[in-house]
């Protein structure tokens, strides 16, 4: 019997929304189809743990999104809601998904709430990594991220410098995470410095744009989920308070909760076992319509 090669992500490109997009996917075209969202500094690749496990079951489709990875950076800066929201939509028409699975960390969650909602019929299940409804406008994780984001470097020196920038903002990263993120994000310029990946000047001013207008109110669209939707928080989060999840499942009876101990906001990263564990238990759950 030959062997599935199908766990090995390939790598692909779209032109959406007039930006050439670059996509792994994993599986065969004949299974059921997960779209998997990154968050504000990560990758499509940041899933390859978990995609490749999956490959047998699934097809998995992990985009970069605009700005980052190998996709192209928006000479206009629109690094919002409302533009990730118009890619996932061109995106999943350009590939044919009439109904798939939707996961998303963090603003890949903002994504997933937003898509979800406003396409009841297109979503059979969506899961949401570690953020809520609040989390990027205030609190403890957010005014940290805002920090990052002010205080990031341009570049490095060396890869070692690299190194210790995502060690010192990721004390409890793996060494498996964190090769992944430098390999990733990360590229040296032929003079001997590293610079990063993606588009750090317009990320950084929509990130810390204070225009209101800007914001995104995640209430109405988590309360407006007609899909079966399982939200992951990290134990040791700072992002998503435990206080919002509760009321998130209280507001909406298709919203279930589950609290991963120990895990940090990159609960894929830090407990990759216990994620994939309540993720597939989820999806293979009577509620969850493929």
């Amino acid at each position: 019997m030959a062997a599935d090669t199908t766990s090995v992500g390939q790598d692909r490109f779209l032109t959406i929304n007039g930006l050439r997009t670059h996509y792994v996917e994993w599986g065969e075209a004949d299974r059921p189809a997960i779209v998997m969202l990154h968050g504000l500094r990560s990758y499509a690749r940041t899933f390859e743990p978990l995609a490749e496990r999956l490959g047998h079951r699934y097809r998995v489709l992990a985009p970069d999104a605009r700005g980052r990875g190998d996709s192209d950076w928006d000479p206009r800066g629109e690094y919002y809601t409302d533009s990730y929201v118009a890619d996932l939509e061109e995106f999943t028409d350009r590939l044919g998904l009439d109904r798939f699975l939707l996961l998303g960390h963090s603003m890949g969650g903002t994504t997933t709430y937003v898509y979800a909602a406003r396409h009841p019929e297109r979503v059979g299940a969506a899961v949401v990594e570690d953020i809520g409804p609040g989390s990027s406008l205030s609190g403890e994780g957010a005014e940290r991220i805002k920090r990052e984001v002010a205080n990031t470097p341009c570049d490095f020196p060396n890869r070692e410098a690299a190194r210790a920038y995502w060690r010192g903002i990721r004390p409890n990263i793996s060494e498996e995470a964190l090769e992944s993120r430098l390999r990733h994000t990360l590229a040296p310029d032929g003079e001997g410095r590293w610079h990063w990946k993606f588009d750090l000047a317009g990320i950084s001013a929509a990130r810390l744009d204070p225009d209101p207008a800007r914001q995104v109110d995640l209430w109405p669209y988590v309360e407006a989920l007609r899909c079966p939707t399982l939200v992951v928080r990290g134990g040791e989060s700072d992002f998503l308070p435990a206080a919002t999840l509760a009321a998130m499942a209280q507001r909406n009876p298709r919203v279930r909760t589950v609290e991963i101990p120990g895990a940090g906001h990159y609960v894929h990263d830090d407990a990759p076992d216990l994620f994939r564990h309540h993720l597939t238990r989820f999806l293979r759950s009577s509620e969850v319509v493929r």
